[in-house]
């Protein structure tokens, strides 16, 4: 075996740079989070050469040309001194390795001065030695490299295409602008450039400039803050409607940090579960800011990881503000809600002597199974004990009646809604709404859906029907299983199941607003989608409730049926997608109708 011996100074960094710069997108951001880290307010990146020569230029606030020549050598860095700073890291960088690790790599040229200073120094680097010259030059850095991978052909050759690489390069240089709004960032690829943001601070604008309006128009903001535990997440996620088809559009940030954190991400997919369609996925751009001790971002050279100290809790408080956010729930200015208007006291309800009777004219009808000892309640005795149960409920717990001598001013009524200009149903299907900018079509079963699902999620208890005669439904030793585990979860949503064997059962009662439907159709349709996700179940069975109690596709609906849709449909909290993730309504504006026309809108 060879004996040990020390390795050259060119050949550590050379092995370094194989863990920071994989590509030419590598050395593209450690040069460029050395921009945002100096304080710049402008950026410049040119690619040329097959990505190869890249030129980084920024008005930050230089290198100071005594610390020059050590900020090429092995860690050395002006941003962390100690390790107690491990744990307190404000900047993108602070490793000390990226400078160093290019130098060894490529031609290095770099120009930079301080504002102390009347002129500037100009460094050339090669082969990891160092040559400095003074120059004259503007406050800021400019950094340029040449013939990248120059002497390292093996890692030539891992390179795909230009356009690829370049492409790298693009999606970083958008997520870093994304990250610092308040940054003008301008990309240009031999000569030409193919992305500018006007550094105006303003998060939508940015957004609008790397992308497009029509993202814009598309999102939610998100904003909620956790004063005990100082945590606060911004940003913007679009609509359940608009969506990619790949998560490349997940821009997350930790302290404005581009990071690819498999909890950020899970927090994402579960607050968009049953929003969208699989294969689908949002476009978000969220900043999460968490004390420094809370987070570790010294996982890798790349610190695209982290590690968070109660990953748990940061789950639960991205997730749940993305949802707050999708239910048009924003968080508001103290100022705002210390100012809101006191609103007056509600008048108290009366009650009558005989609230408790049953209504005139309606009787009680049972059935009893002799069989089975069971007594079943018919529909109509049904409806009145639960309007019993209800007004007795109201009658105990009602306040009493104030006395004639006290004061309440009665709240103003509110105008009725407007009704909906419905101009008609298209095959049966869907509902056509003129809007003042066009023409919405929503589909109304799914609309319908949206809203019974909600409004099943939210009620405690839901009204059962007993059934008279239930089929006897056969089902395999594993679903039987799974079913006995589980009929706490069927009786929540309001199904009533018994084993009369092994494998087979009957539903003593069901949702009342699915009594009609076949229950053999109903516990296919919730086994069939669990598709494994036994953790899902009680999700399945909400959502397969849900859509057996709409109205169907092709049900012909005269003009109240359709405004009752529609209107309880707006009120929902997620009025975009169907529990399933289709979506529920498109319109399309008039002025591309008139312009089909050759209108003028």
């Amino acid at each position: 075996m060879p004996r040990i011996h020390q390795l050259s100074k060119h050949l550590i960094n050379q092995i370094a740079a194989g863990e920071v710069i994989e590509r030419p997108a590598s050395v593209v951001k450690e040069l460029v989070e050395n921009s945002i880290d100096a304080g710049a307010t402008k950026i410049s990146v040119e690619i040329a050469n097959e990505c190869r020569d890249i030129r980084v230029a920024d008005n930050g606030c230089g290198i100071h040309p005594d610390d020059i020549m050590l900020a090429f050598s092995k860690h050395a860095t002006s941003k962390i001194s100690s390790d107690k700073d491990l744990f307190d890291i404000n900047t993108l960088g602070f490793r000390g390795e990226a400078l160093a690790s290019i130098i060894s790599i490529s031609k290095v040229t770099c120009i930079t001065r301080t504002k102390e200073f009347e002129t500037g120094t100009k460094v050339k680097c090669e082969n990891s030695k160092v040559k400095q010259v003074e120059t004259g030059c503007a406050v800021g850095t400019i950094m340029e490299i040449k013939d990248l991978f120059y002497n390292i052909p093996a890692r030539l050759k891992f390179l795909k295409n230009q356009n690829t690489e370049f492409s790298y390069i693009q999606e970083l240089i958008q997520s870093l602008a994304i990250a610092h709004p308040e940054i003008s960032f301008e990309l240009k690829k031999n000569g030409k450039s193919t992305l500018k943001t006007t550094g105006q601070n303003i998060l939508l604008q940015t957004i609008k400039e790397v992308y497009s309006a029509e993202v814009v128009q598309n999102l939610k903001e998100v904003l909620k803050t956790d004063q005990i535990e100082g945590f606060k997440i911004s940003g913007y996620v679009s609509t359940p409607n608009y969506t990619r088809s790949s998560k490349k559009s997940y821009h997350t940030y930790i302290n404005s940090r581009t990071v690819k954190c498999p909890v950020f991400q899970k927090a994402i997919d579960t607050a968009y579960k049953n929003l969208i369609a699989n294969g689908k996925y949002p476009f978000v751009v969220l900043n999460l800011e968490i004390p420094n001790e809370d987070v570790d971002v010294n996982v890798h050279p790349t610190k695209k990881e982290v590690r968070y100290k109660n990953p748990n809790q940061i789950f639960n408080f991205i997730y749940t503000s993305i949802h707050a956010g999708l239910a048009n729930y924003v968080e508001k200015q103290p100022e705002l809600v210390m100012n809101a208007p006191v609103k007056e006291p509600e008048p108290l309800p009366e009650f009558s002597q005989n609230v408790l009777s049953f209504p005139k004219q309606q009787t009680q009808e049972t059935f009893i199974n002799k069989n089975e000892d069971t007594i079943y309640v018919s529909d109509s005795a049904m409806e009145n004990f639960q309007d019993f149960q209800l007004l007795a409920s109201k009658s105990q717990n009602a306040p009493q009646p104030p006395a004639q001598n006290q004061f309440f001013k009665p709240e103003e009524q509110n105008p009725p809604e407007p009704e909906e200009n419905i101009i008609g149903q298209y095959k049966n299907t869907y509902i056509l709404i003129e809007k003042d900018d066009g023409l919405e079509i929503v589909d109304q079963h799914i609309a319908e859906e949206r809203y019974i699902y909600e409004k099943l999620k939210s009620e405690k208890n839901i009204i059962s029907q007993l059934l008279f005669v239930s089929d006897v439904l056969t089902v395999s030793a594993t679903e039987a299983e799974l079913i006995k585990e589980n009929l706490d979860k069927f009786e929540k949503f309001g199904y009533g199941i018994e084993f009369l064997k092994d494998n087979e059962l009957i539903f003593r009662k069901v949702p009342q607003m699915i009594a009609k439907v076949d229950p053999k159709e109903i516990l296919a349709d919730i086994l069939e989608n669990i598709e494994g996700d036994i953790d899902g179940l009680e999700e399945k069975i909400l959502i397969t409730t849900s859509c057996k109690a709409s109205v169907k596709a092709g049900q012909k609906l005269n003009p109240w049926q359709m405004q009752e849709i529609i209107k309880k449909w707006r009120t929902t909290k997620m009025p975009y997608t169907c529990p399933h993730g289709r979506p529920i309504t498109k319109t399309i504006p008039h002025k591309q109708i008139a312009s089909f026309f050759q209108r003028n809108a």
